[in-house]
């Protein structure tokens, strides 16, 4: 039976698995389900870290487009950001261990750990331009507040991947390392967060989380609807059946 996502738990870590590699580790309902349920609750009593990682050559590809365009998945509303939510919320650190590529969904679930660990050979993308939807206001601030507004720009407005190593020497992610050193590299990360005060690690990731609330006050129902409207769009039907179709997109406007 796929499991699609495995959570261990093993002393001090807890390891989230993304289990789909013939679907390049697409978020389906179910995958984002467990996912949402991986982070729930409060962890146990000797945890110090959380990791998250992939099987297969890609870390994720973001959200399951086919089963978007079968309906699936509500047009209004982004059922990744519940799950988003809640890895930013766990109140121990968490470290994403990326050996192939994340895009759009898979970017988010990266950047939304508070450290990441990649191999140079993995590039990270926001590709909804190019299908014709558009990113939640929860979805881009998280780029505004890792990124700033240049590279946000760049990834949202351009739509093409970025190699981790950029993202490294920007300090987006934490490191970029050829990818026969990555493990031994995040388990240093690892290994290092582990042997630290538990509680110094929950009041530092609790401040850094507070200091960066002050954008969810920032009045936003109108780019909310200008967000449900590219969603709700032929534009988007159609880009999402092209990228499923590997062919190019005719983009209308409506």
């Amino acid at each position: 039976m796929d499991q699609q996502l495995r959570v261990e738990v093993e002393g001090p870590v807890r390891t989230v698995v993304l289990c789909r590699p013939e679907r390049r580790n697409a978020l389906d309902r179910i995958m984002l389900d467990r996912l949402s349920a991986a982070f729930e609750g409060e962890p146990g009593p000797e945890e110090r870290v959380a990791v998250v990682r992939a099987e297969g050559p890609v870390f994720c590809s973001g959200i399951d487009l086919s089963e978007r365009l079968r309906g699936e998945t509500p047009t209004g509303e982004s059922p990744i950001e519940e799950v988003l939510a809640a890895v930013d919320a766990w109140p121990l650190p968490v470290v994403a261990v990326v050996q192939g590529d994340a895009i759009a969904g898979g970017n988010e679930l990266a950047l939304h750990c508070d450290l990441v660990v990649a191999s140079t050979t993995a590039s990270f993308g926001m590709s909804l331009a190019q299908i014709g939807l558009a990113p939640s206001w929860f979805l881009a601030r998280r780029l505004l507040e890792v990124g700033g507004p240049v590279l946000a720009r760049e990834l949202l407005l351009l739509g093409d991947p970025v190699p981790a190593g950029r993202l490294a020497e920007l300090g987006v992610i934490a490191r970029a390392v050829p990818p026969h050193e990555l493990e031994a590299t995040a388990a240093r990360f690892v290994d290092r967060l582990a042997a630290n005060a538990p509680l110094s690690l929950r009041a530092m990731k609790a401040l850094l989380r507070r200091a960066m609330e002050f954008r969810e006050g920032i009045e936003h129902d109108d780019v909310d609807a200008l967000v449900q409207a590219a969603r709700a769009s032929a534009d988007a039907r159609e880009g999402m059946a092209a990228r499923l179709q590997r062919r190019t997109p005719r983009f209308e406007g409506r």
